[in-house]
């Protein structure tokens, strides 16, 4: 019994030295150290230092940003939901054609998302999302309008409506020029017809190009987010967390047709300058250096032998004899530096820079010629080597199935032919069309027939008869021509 007894006293008291122990640890461990450092008058023991978090938690889940609940508040109210409506005649047989039935009229509606950009109407979208519409509509809350199409600009994916309305709430503009990589943004648009979704996430990446605009002088310089943006956002806001619009939400990287974690839009400087123009001139006035730019990358500095510290700058492939670039004394396999002080290190950041400008305005260019560094004021001009405000002026041939204009100076000079009528669109139901002629082809030449306007194109072939020849330059600049019979 006493035996007994000894080894419950043992037991017992090995039980409470073993739980002092327990505490006295737990009061010298890093976190009690942690605590005490964090008082200002006191030092903290030399203890091991608490290991660096080394998850895979993106780095912007870390901290959420509270503002997210109001930037939502002050920019989903400036989103509107855009129908696209095209109309489509079917008949039911070639007999319908020839005796005249009525065909039946189906409706093609397809939607996106897009930004009032002022209090009186004014609405910017993709271009994409209005392309081929006979009608658009406009649905901001419960209200809906008929819009009118203001203007286009293929070249940056974008568009102005205008729909009669007063007192909108006009979203507050950022600039996309002070965005940072790492910023926190918001998409707010319509997937899949859900009105006023928000998604966040953050600026992945600026300057990106996707080769995706169709357009013989595209401006892509997109904003990279993975705030998830589906069909139906394009056209949408992206905005940074103050609410302020800093892009237009216009494309996905995806091998399904939806978010796959990389967006794209248009940033708001670019827009403002297109917006600014399609209302006061009905179309954006582009200023043109006179040279083509690429990406300089190690590649290409070891195949042109160019002894480089560093990548920075892009290569010109191209200069055009008596515009600006050409007058500054700037040449094929010079680097551009810098324009305006602003470096430039892709033809991207060339692109959007350029964009900023009107023709007439002085810039800065800074670029190496073989060991010298050199620099130049340059002034800009317009498609047609001026710095006034042109007007394109399209013709539409019913007949030929195409929408046409006359090439201008700088493709003229670029593809080196001194006249020519390009194809802006071709209709499928067309003669242009049924000939294989494809959009962007320049027609020079009918028969030996110069051919310098549109009118002069729709003459000649009208009265062809026989072997035709057409003669011109692709897209591409390559210099071919189509040959058929007409009777």
């Amino acid at each position: 019994m006493k035996k007994t007894l000894f080894v419950l006293v043992v037991a017992l008291a090995g039980g409470y030295a073993g739980a002092w122990f327990f505490y006295q640890q737990q009061d010298t461990s890093p976190a009690r150290f942690t605590q005490v450092a964090n008082h200002e008058d006191s030092v903290a023991p030399q203890a091991m230092p608490l290991p660096q978090t080394t998850t895979n938690t993106p780095a912007h889940s870390l901290q959420m940003p509270a503002d997210f609940v109001e930037a939502s508040k002050i920019s989903t109210p400036s989103v509107v939901y855009i129908k696209n409506i095209s109309e489509h005649v079917y008949r039911q047989s070639f007999m319908d054609y020839f005796f005249g039935i009525p065909g039946q009229v189906a409706e093609t509606i397809s939607s996106g998302s897009g930004v009032i950009f002022s209090s009186d109407g004014y609405i910017v979208t993709n271009n994409h999302v209005i392309a081929d519409a006979d009608r658009i509509e406009v649905i901001h809350g419960k209200k809906s309008y008929e819009a009118q199409l203001i203007g286009t600009d293929p070249s940056s994916d974008l568009a102005v409506l205008k729909i009669e309305a007063s007192d909108l709430p006009a979203i507050p503009l950022g600039s996309s020029k002070d965005l940072q990589v790492g910023e926190w943004v918001i998409a707010v648009g319509n997937p899949f017809n859900l009105t006023s979704t928000v998604t966040g996430g953050i600026v992945s990446a600026k300057a990106r190009a996707l080769n995706i605009v169709k357009d013989k002088f595209p401006i892509e310089s997109f904003i990279q987010t993975d705030a998830a943006i589906n069909p139906g956002n394009s056209g949408g806001a992206l905005v940074n967390i103050k609410g302020e619009l800093v892009g237009i939400n216009t494309a996905i990287l995806s091998r399904t047709g939806s978010y796959a974690g990389y967006g794209f839009a248009v940033p708001v400087d670019i827009v403002k300058k297109v917006v600014s123009d399609i209302i006061k001139y009905g179309e954006v006035q582009k200023a043109f250096i006179g040279a083509d730019v690429v990406d300089l990358d190690a590649d290409i500095a070891h195949r042109l032998s160019l002894n480089l510290n560093d990548l920075q700058g892009v290569l010109v492939t191209r200069v055009q004899k008596g515009w600006a670039a050409s007058r500054a004394g700037i040449k094929e396999g010079d680097i551009i530096l810098a324009i305006d002080g602003m470096p430039v290190n892709s033809k991207a950041e060339y692109d959007e820079i350029l964009s900023y400008r009107s023709p007439g305005d002085r810039i800065t260019v800074t670029w190496k010629a073989g060991n010298k560094t050199k620099t130049a004021d340059l002034v800009l001009t317009n498609r047609e080597g001026t710095t006034g405000v042109v007007k394109t002026r399209v013709y539409t041939s019913r007949y030929l199935g195409a929408d046409l204009e006359v090439v201008s100076k700088l493709e003229r000079d670029m593809f080196d032919i001194d006249h020519g009528v390009k194809i802006n669109k071709l209709y499928a139901d067309g003669m242009l069309a049924r000939l294989g002629l494809d959009e962007g082809f320049i027609i020079t030449n009918i028969n030996q027939y110069k051919i310098d306007s549109p009118e002069k194109l729709a003459d000649v072939l009208a009265r062809a008869y026989g072997r035709v020849r057409i003669e011109g330059v692709s897209k591409s600049g390559r210099k071919g021509y189509y040959s058929f019979y007409l009777r």
